[in-house]
């Protein structure tokens, strides 16, 4: 529940996920991706700048957010950068063929950062090259070229930060077939929110993690115990979209792999307790001018729309629009949906939307505006692909502006949506509409949504439908224990 403002104006390096990342000239490209020279050249960077590192970790997301790597030895890393580590895609969740040649990931030298917790590694995002092409649906590759046409046909940045929201678990080995919280005797609160000792039970290895995010350069601000009884949240500092899709993918494998160490589990399935607030993934949301840095989503003026500009509102118009598409891409799984369309919870809120709505200072609406120039999207969950958080705000926001959609804009509606006694909330809910029941009808919005296929392009779009939709009917195709309990004696 971050209450910190962003900056109106740029902030952070730009430039990678560490504060050791090699940073440099542009590289030249073939078909958007370093050409072999370029390869070799970043590789020799990297075996400069990080000279007491021992291996190089490269690795990419595929598109359930799955991190996938191979470790590097030092003494291979040109050989291996130059044509790009290979993997078999279909062992992966991409949409490709066993019969098809290698998966090649190629390195983003501006990513590489040590692993704070075994600094002999260095770990490198990768982007993605099938048959000497950019593979159209890699999630990484998706967001930069979504985020590089904002720029390009728009002069405008998108600028990001998110709320990264968990739980802490006790290991596998201690918690049966069930979850239990780490601390399942004392983190019983009923309202457990910014507990003192329930945060310091857990200082050994939230502090860690605000060392180790210190030491990489994110600028972390603060930590805290959330909403949920076992449930944390760390803050750090906004920056260029994909630089924070690049943190966001670290962040998480930092606090699993140190949650390890420490003898707990982290989880960022978004709701493990029905009875419990799920765990969120709040993205701060701002745009800047390409040439000046300037943040461009202010007007002080305008006062009925909480002090948003027209090239904010054309933008929020789009979200607001294309809010049931995009919950294909934030809440990804069977079980988001339990967040969004959560009735209550044990500590009275359960701080997730359920109406396409947007408000001012109010954490009950999906889009809030707590000071502009900056908005907070608040639909996404933790389970979300943090490349695709990225290029699906991107491609409403492109869409916004070339429609130019600011007259548009429905009015905020500054009402208490978790209210479900309150007249005005009931109204203001039927004016909004409906984020998605299921993630099926999440999908079928995508399916449908042209802003998405314009921006996203229908080979992501048709990729990422083929996968999630076989998900999907994994789901349907289990029997249930509350089947069983309804239906044995029907």
């Amino acid at each position: 529940m971050d209450t910190r403002a962003l900056a109106s104006s740029a902030a952070g390096s730009g430039g990678g996920v560490g504060a050791a990342a090699n940073g440099g000239a542009k590289p030249s490209v073939v078909g958007g991706l370093p050409s072999a020279e370029a390869r070799r050249l970043a590789a020799d960077a990297l075996i400069l700048s990080f000279p007491n590192a021992k291996f190089f970790q490269l690795s990419f997301h595929d598109l359930f957010g799955v991190q996938r790597s191979k470790l590097v030895p030092r003494s291979a890393l040109r050989f291996v950068a130059s044509a790009g580590a290979g993997f078999a895609g279909f062992a992966a969740h991409l949409d490709i063929s066993p019969v098809d040649g290698d998966l090649l990931a190629i390195p983003d030298a501006s990513t590489a950062t040590p692993l704070p917790w075994k600094p002999e590694v260095v770990w490198v995002a990768c982007d993605l090259e099938l048959f000497g092409v950019p593979l159209a649906h890699g999630p990484r590759n998706v967001a930069r070229g979504a985020l590089e046409r904002l720029k390009a046909v728009h002069g405008v940045s998108l600028k990001t930060g998110v709320e990264a929201e968990f739980f802490v678990l006790q290991a596998p080995e201690n918690a049966a077939s069930s979850p239990l919280i780490g601390d399942s005797v004392l983190d019983a609160q009923a309202k457990p929110c910014y507990d003192a000792h329930a945060l310091m039970r857990k200082y050994d290895f939230i502090s860690k993690m605000l060392e180790y995010m210190e030491t990489l350069g994110w600028k972390p601000y603060q930590a805290d115990h959330e909403d949920a009884n076992g449930q944390f949240e760390i803050n750090w500092e906004f920056d260029d979209a994909l630089v924070s899709a690049d943190r966001h993918a670290f962040f998480k494998y930092m606090a699993r792999s140190v949650a390890e160490a420490h003898g707990f589990r982290v989880t960022f399935m978004p709701k493990p307790f029905i009875d419990k607030a799920g765990s969120g993934c709040h993205a701060h949301i701002s745009l800047h001018d390409v040439s000046t840095g300037a943040n461009v989503c202010g007007d002080a003026s305008n006062t009925a729309m909480h002090g948003l500009s027209s090239v904010a509102l054309s933008a929020l118009s789009s979200i607001l629009e294309g809010a049931p598409a995009l919950a294909a891409l934030t809440n990804p799984t069977v079980n988001s949906y339990k967040r969004i369309n959560c009735a209550g919870t044990t500590s009275g809120a359960t701080w997730s939307p359920d109406a396409i709505a947007w408000a001012g200072n109010n954490r009950t609406a999906m889009v809030r505006v707590p000071d502009a120039p900056r908005m907070e999207l608040r639909l996404a969950d933790m389970a979300v692909n943090p490349y695709l958080l990225s290029a699906g705000i991107a491609a409403l926001v492109h869409d916004g502006l070339d429609r130019g959609l600011a007259a548009a804009c429905p009015p905020p509606s500054d009402v208490n949506f978790f209210d479900r006694g309150s007249e005005a909330s009931a109204a203001a809910r039927a004016r909004a509409g409906r984020l998605p029941r299921s993630l099926r009808d999440a999908l079928d919005a995508l399916d449908d949504s042209a802003a998405m296929r314009r921006n996203l392009g229908d080979a992501f779009v048709d990729s990422y439908l083929k996968l999630r939709r076989a998900h999907w009917d994994e789901y349907t195709a289990e029997l249930s224990a509350w089947e069983v309990q309804q239906y044995l004696d029907c």
